[in-house]
C-alpha cells in the first residue's frame, strides 16, 4: 500500500517554500514575532524526520499489526471497500482523532506525548510536521474498535493518513478566515485557537478535518486576538529526541517523588492539576507576547544542520518508499542512522560540549553502517562523510 504521508512530503517542501517566499514579500521575516526562524523550522523538522522514523516500527509493527489482528479475529462485521464505506470511516476517523485529541490535552500521560506537536513558539507549516514518536501508541486505543466494526486495514490506514495530510495547511498565520467554510472545516484560524497559550484559547477546537465535532461537544473558540504559541511551561531545545523523550521522563519523575494516590492522579490527572499541599489546581496564566527561546548559534552551524536537515528529508523519504522491500534488519539500520544524525544536529544547534564529537563520530561510522544495506549507499556516505567533517571543521574555526 503506497503511503499517503510519503507521497505528501515533496508538496510540504514545496508549500514551506512557499509559505517563506509568502512571508518574505509580506515582509514578516522579522520582527518580534516572525513567521519563521531558522533553528525553530529545523527543530520541527527534525521532529517530523524522527517521528517518521520511529513510525517505521511503531506504526508498521505496533499500530497497523495490532489492528490487522484486532480485524481479522475480533471483527463483528466484516464491511465491504466500498465508497460509502470509505467516506463514513473517514468521517468516523475523524470523530475518534477528535475525542483522542481532547484526551491528549487533559490526560497527563497522553499530554506527555503529545507535547512535542505544541513546544514551538512558532506557527507554520514546518510546525505541522513537528509530530510525537508515541502517537502511534496512544491514538491505538481509540482506534481499535473501528477494526472491531469491520473497517479492514486498507481502508482504515489510508484515511489515517489521509486525515493527517488535510492537517498540513491549517498549520499558516498567512490564511486568515474563510467565511462559510469554517462552520464545517477545520481551517487555519480554527487551528491557531488551538495553538493558542492564551487561557481563552487552551484546550479549545480539537478537530482533524471537520470543526463540527467541536461545536457538537462544547469546545469551540472563534479567533479573537492572535495566539501566543507553544506550551504554558515553555520549552528550550532543539534536540528532536529530548523533546520527545523528556517530558515523558519529567512525567515520571514527577510521579515517582508525589507518591501513592497522587502519583497515579499525576499520571491520569489534566496538566493543571496539582495536589492539595502544592496549592491545588493551578489556573493558565496570561502569557507575555515576547518569545521565550529564540537561540542564535553560528550561522555555518545553523547551515550546516539545515542541509543535514534536507539529506536525512530526503533519505527518509526514499526509505518510506521502500520499506516493503527492505528487510526489518536494514530498517533498523536506517532508523539508527536517522535519529542519531537528527539528535547530532540537535546538540550542535544547542551548542553542546558533546555534540562536536557525536557528529564527528556519526561521519566515521557512517559508510559502515549504510555498507549491509548497499555498497553503493556505503560509496556516497562516504563522500558525504568526508565534504561533511570538512565543513564542520570550517564551521568550527570560524565560530
Amino acid at each position: 500500500m503506497l503511503n499517503p504521508i510519503a507521497l505528501s512530503i515533496p508538496a510540504f517542501f514545496l508549500l514551506i517554500g512557499a509559505e517563506l517566499v509568502w512571508a518574505w514579500r509580506a515582509g514578516r521575516l522579522r520582527g518580534e514575532r516572525p513567521i519563521y526562524r531558522p533553528v525553530d523550522a529545523i527543530t520541527d523538522l527534525s521532529c517530523g524526520i524522527s517521528s517518521q522514523v520511529t513510525g517505521l516500527l511503531l506504526a508498521a509493527v505496533v499500530f497497523a499489526g495490532v489492528y490487522t489482528l484486532a480485524w481479522s479475529e475480533l471483527r463483528l462485521l466484516t464491511l465491504p471497500d466500498s465508497l460509502p464505506v470509505w467516506l463514513g470511516t473517514f468521517v468516523l476517523v475523524d470523530l475518534v482523532y477528535y475525542l483522542w485529541h481532547r484526551a491528549s490535552h487533559r490526560v497527563n500521560l497522553l499530554w506527555a506525548a503529545h507535547i512535542v506537536h505544541h513546544q514551538s513558539e512558532d506557527y507554520n507549516l514546518a510546525v505541522a510536521l513537528r509530530q510525537a514518536f508515541f502517537t502511534p501508541l496512544t491514538t491505538l486505543p481509540f482506534y481499535i474498535p473501528i477494526a472491531l466494526l469491520g473497517v479492514s486495514p486498507l481502508v482504515f490506514l489510508t484515511t489515517v493518513a489521509l486525515n493527517t495530510v488535510y492537517q498540513f495547511w491549517i498549520h499558516t498565520r498567512l490564511v486568515g478566515r474563510l467565511g462559510p467554510v469554517e462552520w464545517v472545516m477545520n481551517t487555519p484560524s480554527h487551528h491557531r485557537v488551538h495553538h493558542g497559550i492564551n487561557p481563552e484559547y487552551i484546550d479549545r477546537n480539537h478537530a482533524g478535518v471537520f470543526i463540527v465535532w467541536d461545536r457538537l461537544f462544547g469546545t469551540f473558540t472563534p479567533e479573537g486576538q492572535e495566539p501566543v504559541y507553544g506550551t504554558v511551561q515553555g520549552h528550550h531545545g532543539a534536540n528532536a529526541i529530548a523533546a520527545n523523550l523528556q517530558p515523558v521522563a519529567d512525567l515520571f519523575r514527577l510521579a515517582a517523588r508525589r507518591g501513592g494516590l497522587d502519583a497515579v492522579k499525576t499520571l491520569i490527572g489534566p496538566p493543571e492539576w496539582r495536589p492539595a499541599s502544592e496549592g491545588g489546581p493551578q489556573p493558565v496564566p496570561v502569557p507575555n507576547p515576547g518569545l521565550r527561546w529564540d537561540p542564535h548559534p553560528p550561522t555555518p552551524i545553523v547551515v550546516y544542520s539545515g542541509v543535514w536537515m534536507l539529506l536525512a528529508s530526503l533519505a527518509l523519504t526514499i526509505v518510506l518508499f521502500a520499506q516493503a522491500d527492505l528487510p526489518l534488519a536494514h530498517q533498523g539500520a536506517l532508523a539508527f542512522l536517522l535519529l542519531w544524525t537528527v539528535g547530532a544536529w540537535g546538540g550542535l544547534l544547542d551548542e553542546r560540549p558533546w555534540a562536536v564529537r557525536a557528529e564527528a563520530l556519526r561521519l566515521l561510522v557512517l559508510p559502515m553502517l549504510l555498507i549491509g544495506v548497499d555498497p553503493r549507499l556505503a560509496a556516497v556516505g562516504a563522500v558525504l562523510s568526508l565534504g561533511s567533517g570538512l565543513a564542520l571543521w570550517r564551521a568550527r574555526r570560524a565560530h
